[in-house]
C-alpha cells in the first residue's frame, strides 16, 4: 500500500526529475534515493524507477518532435540499435561482474566534465559531422545502449557527447536526440522489470505523472532557451553525478 503523504512527495519528486533530466540528464540521482527510501527492495525500486523515467523520456521525445528538433528517418536504427544493446546489457548484467566498469565510469565522467568546461564553444552551433550515421548508430547508439542496461549512470551525459562529437550537433539538439535514445534504452530494460514483476505500478504511474509533466517543461525550455541555458545545467549534473559516483565507489566502502 501506499501512504496518502508519499503520494505527494513521489509526484513532486518526478516533476522536478523531468525537467532537470530532459535539460541536462542525471534524473535518477533525484528518483532513486526516493525509491529506495519507499520501496520494499532495491530491485523493485530500479524496476519501478525505469517505469517513471520512461514516462518522462517519451514525454520529453514527443515534445522535441512536435517541435521539429527531431528526424524519425535518421532515428529509426538509432532507436533499434539502443534498444537491442540496452536489453542485452540487462541480460549481461547479470552473468558478469560490473565492479571494473564501475570503478572507471566517475573517472570517465570526470573527464568528460573538465573537457566540455575547457570548450566554451562546445555545442554552440551545429559543425560537420566527425563519423557517418552508421557509424554513429552501430557504435555509439548500441555501445551507449549496452552500457545503460548494463550500469547506467552518465548514459545521457554520454549520448549528448557522442552527438555533438560525432555528428555535430548543438547542445541543445543533441539533447533531443539523446532523450530519444534514452527513451528506446528505457523501454527495453523496462520490458525485463516488467516480464521479473520488479515494478511497483503504484509509485511509478504517480512518479510518472509529474516525470511527464516536468519533462514537457524542460523540453519546451530547451526549444525556447537552446544552449546558453542548458550548458551550465549540463555541467552542474555531470559534476554532481560524478561525484556521488566517486563517492560511492572510493569513500563509502572505507567508512
Amino acid at each position: 500500500m501506499i501512504e496518502w503523504w508519499q503520494i505527494a512527495v513521489l509526484f513532486i519528486t518526478g516533476l522536478t526529475a523531468g525537467f532537470v533530466d530532459t535539460l541536462a540528464g542525471g534524473g535518477g540521482l533525484i528518483t532513486l534515493p526516493v525509491l529506495l527510501n519507499v520501496c520494499p527492495n532495491p530491485i523493485l525500486a530500479l524496476g519501478t524507477n525505469k517505469l517513471q523515467s520512461t514516462f518522462g523520456s517519451t514525454s520529453a521525445t514527443f515534445h522535441f518532435a512536435r517541435a521539429g528538433m527531431l528526424n524519425y528517418r535518421e532515428l529509426r536504427r538509432s532507436w533499434v540499435l539502443a534498444f537491442t544493446g540496452s536489453m542485452l546489457g540487462t541480460l549481461l548484467v547479470q552473468h558478469f561482474d560490473p565492479t571494473l566498469l564501475k570503478h572507471l565510469v566517475p573517472l570517465v565522467l570526470l573527464a568528460v566534465a573538465i573537457f566540455v568546461w575547457l570548450r566554451p564553444q562546445l555545442g554552440q552551433l551545429d559543425l560537420p559531422p566527425r563519423i557517418s550515421r552508421t557509424q554513429f548508430d552501430f557504435f555509439c547508439a548500441f555501445g551507449i545502449g549496452l552500457y545503460d542496461g548494463f550500469l547506467g549512470p552518465g548514459t545521457g551525459t554520454f549520448l549528448a557527447l557522442a552527438f555533438m562529437l560525432g555528428l555535430g550537433f548543438n547542445l541543445a539538439r543533441a539533447t533531443a536526440n539523446t532523450k530519444a535514445l534514452n527513451w528506446a534504452s528505457n523501454a527495453a530494460s523496462l520490458g525485463l522489470f516488467l516480464v521479473a514483476h520488479q515494478v511497483w505500478f503504484a509509485a511509478g504511474l504517480i512518479m510518472g505523472a509529474g516525470q511527464w509533466l516536468g519533462a514537457q517543461a524542460g523540453s519546451h525550455m530547451v526549444i525556447t532557451r537552446g544552449t546558453r541555458f542548458i550548458r551550465p545545467i549540463f555541467l552542474t549534473m555531470v559534476m554532481l553525478l560524478t561525484l556521488k559516483l566517486i563517492y560511492n565507489t572510493y569513500v563509502k566502502p572505507w567508512i
